[in-house]
């Protein structure tokens, strides 16, 4: 059990750890010299037959920003309240921030009562109890306590240690992600980090993502609650000692505190956050749309700005949903707690909990969209995801979904066999979408390309690009690709190289077109994999650049050849080869780089650019960061070999 102190200035908090623990959690020399704390102090000690871990957190509201780090993802608050000041203005904004994050479990110890006679400490167990009233903490026990001569110490002892002993760890679910508060740099050891670990396992060898950086990391060595193991798990504080892994550096000036240590799946830092957000009571003014704001996630502190969903202002008290857009990026998953600030950072102003991290910030008040976010309000994730599917006839991200909710693999795999759904992709790229919607899909299909031949009856058929814009189906392309897959294999579609159409639908080029088109073949028989620009075919068949391209456009009209970029068209069985190539670089590596592919293909820079951009705009590929992944079998979307 983690247990955190809470608190105003000099109200004894250090004093009241060392009483409990034996441990001087003050360890800056700064902080020996001023008799008060600075950054976060940890002490650990057996209670109740359990370890327990303690955070003492700075009171002085210069060091807010340390306490909200320390506070971050613990089990236990123990407010520490001078008997002879009372409640105080840094006791009721710690206060505040323990209630915005929900913590439910705690004690107040009531200090320094030597130096307070029994009126006025039944006077402040009042006054304490008032103000607790209405908070997470409300109803929470209060020990009378004196750190000087010991009074009082060994019952708040006992009570922590009972509250240890009933103490459920937390689940072990989700993907390992670990909040740093600390980088070390250690003589004979190396780089490491400390900090609470918020869900998951790691063990000694594993291979973990530094985020928002995305340096890839090897685990060497874990201390948990200040002993040594070969696993960190939910809950425990822990000091990780990591090397770089691969090719990746690591200098332990790139670590900040507020990164994550976190499992690969779950590194995917984001600028925009979709959030419920309460404004305190306290409040002497509403809080207006696109206040700036700075932002507290976990250990790390953002500035950004707050866009109100709901109306243009919040009143003191109430909650509305909004959008969090940050400075910078950070690490957040559905569930995670926010605590906000003042634009000058001196003051608490409110605080919520994370509903959706990747969020857009186009049409982000619009119906559709609040709807999709009161879905994902709710706690548990495969209620989530029916009331998703429900509401989203284009389909929903299986991969997003997974990283909204922290799901591993296996978690996400579980989930996904457990809610009615199709899905379709490949690993990475899945789409679940509802049964009614897919229906709809499979009807809306042939009913476009009864529309095209109308409005263009000189076309073969669009591609696919072409007839997934023309339908108006919001629909993800790995969900149109089978539909369309559907449709081909019952002979309801037939298909012309990239060219889809009705099968009774024929266009024939003239004969001067397919004489000109004759001509040009064995310029692309002798390029191999590189297509003739249109420059070069003008200049075969004595045609101006301006007359080629018109030919080409025809014929690309009645599918014989498709425009790849603004200078090449391809023919479909070049097309055909370079998808198989893709296919290839993918199959050897799941995400690959244009440089895979070049390198496999041998062609130059500026056409691997052009083809691959071709490919991602067919939903053959789809781009993810500096890699591709293929989305649908190269058949499927450019036909047969």
């Amino acid at each position: 059990m983690i247990v955190a102190t809470a608190g105003h200035v000099d109200h004894g908090k250090t004093t009241l750890l060392r009483a409990l623990t034996g441990v001087d959690t003050d360890r800056l020399p700064e902080e020996k010299q001023r008799g008060m704390s600075i950054d976060l102090g940890f002490a650990y000690t057996d209670l109740g037959g359990q370890r327990v871990g303690f955070i003492d957190v700075p009171g002085h509201e210069r060091f807010i920003r340390n306490m909200l780090a320390g506070v971050a993802g613990i089990d236990f608050a123990l407010l520490v309240i001078a008997a002879d000041d009372g409640v105080m203005p840094q006791t009721l904004e710690h206060l505040a921030i323990l209630d915005l994050l929900g913590i439910q479990r705690g004690a107040v110890a009531l200090t320094k009562i030597d130096r307070a006679d029994e009126a006025r400490i039944r006077e402040a167990v009042r006054e304490i109890g008032a103000t607790l009233g209405g908070t997470s903490l409300d109803g929470s026990p209060i020990f009378p306590v004196s750190a000087t001569d010991g009074g009082g110490i060994d019952d708040l002892r006992k009570y922590i240690g009972a509250a240890a002993t009933k103490f459920s760890a937390r689940s072990g679910t989700g993907n390992f992600r670990l909040a740093i508060d600390r980088c070390l740099s250690l003589r004979g050891i190396g780089i490491a980090v400390t900090g609470t670990v918020f869900s998951g396992a790691a063990v000694t060898g594993d291979v973990l993502t530094l985020s928002p950086s995305g340096i890839r990391i090897r685990v060497r060595g874990i201390h948990a609650n200040n002993q040594p193991t070969d696993k960190a798990g939910a809950g425990q504080r822990c000091a990780i000692n990591i090397s770089a892994q691969g090719g990746d550096t690591l200098e332990k000036a790139a670590i900040h505190r507020g990164d994550w240590l976190v499992a690969a799946s779950a590194h995917a830092a984001t600028a925009r956050l979709d959030t419920r957000i309460r404004l305190l009571e306290s409040e002497a003014a509403p809080l207006k749309h696109w206040s700036p704001v700075h932002v507290h996630v976990g250990a790390a502190h953002r500035p950004g700005r707050i866009a109100l969903l709901q109306g243009g202002r919040l009143e003191p008290g109430e909650s509305t949903l909004a959008q969090l857009v940050l400075d910078r990026p950070i690490g957040a998953v559905h569930g995670d707690r926010v605590i906000l600030r003042d634009a000058s950072a001196r003051r608490t102003i409110g605080g919520g909990c994370v509903i959706d991290p990747f969020t857009a910030g186009k049409g982000r008040a619009r119906p559709e969209r609040i709807a999709i976010l009161h879905a994902l309000e709710m706690p548990a994730a495969n209620a989530a995801l029916s009331e998703l599917l429900a509401l989203s006839p284009g389909g929903v991200d299986m991969e997003k979904f997974s990283r909204t909710f922290n799901l591993t693999p296996a978690e996400a795999e579980a989930l996904w066999q457990e809610v009615p759904m199709q899905r379709f992709g490949r690993a990475m790229d899945q789409t679940g979408i509802s049964d009614t919607h897919y229906t709809a899909v499979i009807t809306r299909i042939p009913e476009t390309l009864a529309q095209w031949h109308l409005q263009y009856p000189q076309s073969l058929g669009p591609n696919e690009p072409e007839l997934l814009r023309m339908s108006y189906l919001s629909v993800s392309p790995v969900v149109f690709n089978a539909a369309l897959k559907q449709h081909l294999l019952s002979g309801k579609i037939s298909r012309g190289g990239t060219v889809l159409h009705l099968p009774d639908h024929t266009v024939t080029p003239n004969q001067k077109d397919a004489d000109d088109w004759a001509r040009a073949l064995p310029l692309y028989d002798s390029a191999g994999l590189t297509a003739p620009r249109i420059r070069e075919l003008a200049a075969a068949l004595d045609k101006s650049p301006e007359e080629t391209e018109a030919l080409l456009t025809r014929l690309a009209l009645a599918g014989f050849a498709t425009r790849v970029s603004k200078n090449r068209f391809f023919t479909p069985a070049l097309l055909r080869a370079h998808a198989g190539f893709a296919e290839r670089t993918a199959g050897e590596k799941a995400i690959f780089t244009a440089q895979d592919y070049r390198l496999l293909c041998g062609i130059g820079r500026n056409l691997t650019i052009e083809v691959l951009e071709y490919f991602d705009r067919a939903g053959f590929t789809r781009r993810i960061q500096d890699g591709r992944i293929i989305r649908a079998p190269a058949a499927d979307i450019f036909g047969a070999q």
